[in-house]
């Protein structure tokens, strides 16, 4: 069975909201790139939501040269959306059917890991049903300070118990939690 595993850069105070707009750390941790690379490669498909699909359809393609953005471009991408009409990055194919459902006939086929990036109602949504198997949270040592309900990892929704499975703290002061669904 395939495992999917979100990442999600988050701050202090709940904002995951245009992490490219977050101050600088001032410097950067190559451990922390690995880690990010490492998890891409072991995947062989992205799951995303409109916004996701928006901010780095408009970023990756215009970058090469290094394993995580040769990657991330030559993956087959699934973007779960009824207003993405014309996906424009390569392997793009737009989803409308049920999220849950599409997710879990995912899982059992055979094939490499599942990756998602991003913590939206898509997130929520799969997190819900049991099919997240690995989130990582990305804490960044600051409070942002800023954003409405839509720029927070909370939202109304269903209890959800999490183990603890690994917690990494990088030079740059980023501690990536790496949580388990609770059995």
């Amino acid at each position: 069975m395939r495992k999917l595993t979100n990442s999600t850069y988050i701050t202090v105070d709940g904002v995951i909201q245009d992490p490219q707009d977050w101050p600088s750390l001032g410097s950067s941790d190559d451990r922390g790139q690995t880690i990010q690379t490492e998890l891409l490669r072991s995947c062989e498909l992205q799951i995303m939501g409109r916004r996701t699909y928006e901010g780095f359809a408009a970023v990756w393609p215009t970058r090469s040269g290094d394993p995580y953005s040769d990657h991330i471009n030559a993956m087959r991408k699934l973007v779960f959306s009824s207003q993405v009409a014309a996906p424009s990055w390569n392997n793009t194919v737009v989803v409308a059917e049920d999220p849950v459902q599409t997710v879990r006939e995912l899982k059992t086929q055979d094939g490499g890991d599942i990756v998602q990036y991003g913590f939206g109602h898509l997130a929520h949504q799969l997190l819900a049903a049991g099919l997240v198997d690995e989130l990582r949270l990305w804490v960044h040592p600051f409070l942002i300070g800023r954003g409405g309900p839509e720029a927070l990892l909370y939202r109304n929704s269903t209890t959800t118990r999490l183990n603890l499975a690994a917690t990494t703290v990088l030079e740059n002061g980023i501690v990536i939690l790496t949580y388990t669904k609770a059995a």
